[in-house]
């Protein structure tokens, strides 16, 4: 690792006061004392990369609230009818990207909870993306809540900061037969 690299390093982790010592050290001819100590500043510098993405990971997957851990390696491809080429792309997170949904349609245990909770947990591990599942009927009944409560609006705002909204069991979802406002 080069000194500049060194540096940079060191601004990414926001160290701006180690990264300005070192520069300075350098400026000054420390070069005796930077190349005995540059192997070990490369690699705290690496150790604490890591330990901040592996709590962010931690975090993110916390945040997420999956019921429980799935993953695409656990799911059965051979005994499903999903083309696994096609979750493969999705677990890309590129349609994050372009703002579009994946919708899971099937019967009752063809595997779509592990899917998404798998593609969600992909997302964060992988993509450094911010998720959060949910059953279908538990967010509605939220949003009903905040709103009786007059604080419509506030859920919604944090749902819009997320890369990755995974909604579960939408079929059994009641819908009312009259909404206030919405004509029958």
């Amino acid at each position: 690792m080069a000194d500049i690299d060194i540096i940079a390093g060191l601004k990414a982790l926001r160290l701006y006061g180690m990264a300005n010592g070192f520069a300075e050290l350098i400026e000054h001819g420390g070069d005796a004392t930077i190349t005995s100590s540059q192997w070990l500043i490369e690699h705290l510098l690496k150790a604490e990369s890591t330990d901040r993405a592996m709590r962010s990971v931690r975090y993110q997957m916390h945040a997420a609230r999956f019921p429980i851990h799935r993953d695409l390696a656990g799911f059965d491809f051979e005994q499903s009818k999903v083309d696994r080429r096609q979750i493969m792309t999705f677990s890309t997170t590129d349609f994050t990207e372009k703002a579009e949904n994946i919708v899971l349609i099937g019967g009752t245990g063809t595997g779509k909870t592990h899917l998404a909770t798998a593609l969600g947990v992909e997302a964060i591990a992988r993509h450094g993306k911010r998720a959060r599942f949910y059953s279908t009927v538990d967010l509605v009944n939220l949003l009903e809540q905040e709103k009786a409560a007059g604080k419509a609006g506030r859920l919604v705002n944090q749902l819009m900061q997320l890369d990755l909204l995974i909604l579960d069991e939408l079929g059994y979802l009641p819908f009312a037969r009259k909404r206030p406002g919405i004509p029958s």
